[in-house]
């Protein structure tokens, strides 16, 4: 049972709540965190080779409403890796294995990233059991960019550099420095979770699988019938990501405008990593359609 300290509303020990693993089918554990109680019951999905340890500005807060619960993809924080390659289809089994464990939904599933096309397939398994989804600067496949040979020129470099970077230190500290905003427990997770070697040779299993992964979905989309769908697309621009940065906002409308209940909100203080920038912004757009279930 989840204790409460008096008159602050929050849980005794780690600002996530309590610790509990789900088993795959084919027995490896996936650990997972749940704080606060009341339907529906909010499931975040972290980026490309993150653990559940970047949502500590936006998990916390959506508890005070609802049951909010923080994951570790395979490889990532406390779960078991993974022998077998790192497709779309696998993740969202992974998910789906973590929803099994926390019961009859309904769920909203909120994806960050590359979790953005991991909660979209594991919604389309099982829409029933779906309320609605909020998708976080998500990779789109409506994106252009990803899909030019400049895109495998970078992702060749990655799989050189990163190991060397997380060897060296210099992942962990450039990679941790955003994240330190958050509860120093949640921090703490982050920095000694996220950069190790271990954590670069995830990043680069699932980065291998991008391209196929996120081709099939322009080929095959995945509608998501009536489901609210809030796309949530940062939009302030810097010298570095101009270019791309334009693009993938332009995907987002796209992507947004194609959903029957899709809403575009611009985070326009943010790029990528919104939930350490404007996590307000999050919450907000998950309780608007945790309010529309409640109704």
């Amino acid at each position: 049972m989840i204790e409460r300290v008096a008159g602050q509303g929050r849980q005794a020990g780690h600002t996530f709540g309590t610790s509990a693993f789900a088993t795959t089918t084919d027995g490896r554990r996936l650990h997972y965190m749940v704080r606060g109680s009341g339907g529906p019951t909010v499931v975040f999905e972290s980026g490309m080779g993150f653990s559940r340890s970047i949502w500590g500005l936006v998990q916390p807060v959506v508890a005070e409403r609802v049951r909010a619960v923080v994951y570790d993809r395979a490889g990532t924080g406390r779960s078991d890796d993974d022998p077998q390659p790192r497709t779309l289809d696998r993740m969202a089994d992974d998910l789906a294995a973590v929803l099994g464990e926390l019961g009859d939904g309904p769920f909203i599933l909120v994806g960050h990233s590359w979790g953005g096309p991991v909660v979209r397939v594991a919604a389309r398994a099982n829409p029933a059991d779906i309320r609605g989804i909020v998708l976080v600067d998500q990779s789109d496949e409506n994106c252009e960019l990803y899909f030019l040979p400049s895109a495998e020129k970078r992702y060749a470099m990655t799989r050189v550099l990163l190991p060397v970077l997380a060897r060296s230190g210099l992942y962990r500290l450039l990679g941790s420095r955003m994240g330190g905003k958050q509860p120093a427990d949640i921090a703490a997770d982050h920095r000694a979770e996220d950069f190790t070697m271990r954590a670069a040779r995830i990043m680069i299993a699932e980065q291998d699988q991008f391209s196929t992964g996120l081709g099939k979905l322009r080929e095959q989309p995945h509608g998501l019938g009536a489901l609210d769908v809030s796309v949530i697309t940062g939009t302030k621009l810097s010298r570095l990501d101009k270019k791309t940065r334009m693009a993938l906002t332009a995907a987002h409308r796209r992507t947004a405008a194609a959903f029957p209940n899709g809403r575009l909100v611009e985070a326009q203080r943010s790029g990528h990593l919104i939930m350490f920038t404007e996590p307000e912004l999050i919450v907000d757009e998950i309780l608007r359609i945790a309010g529309s279930a409640a109704d």
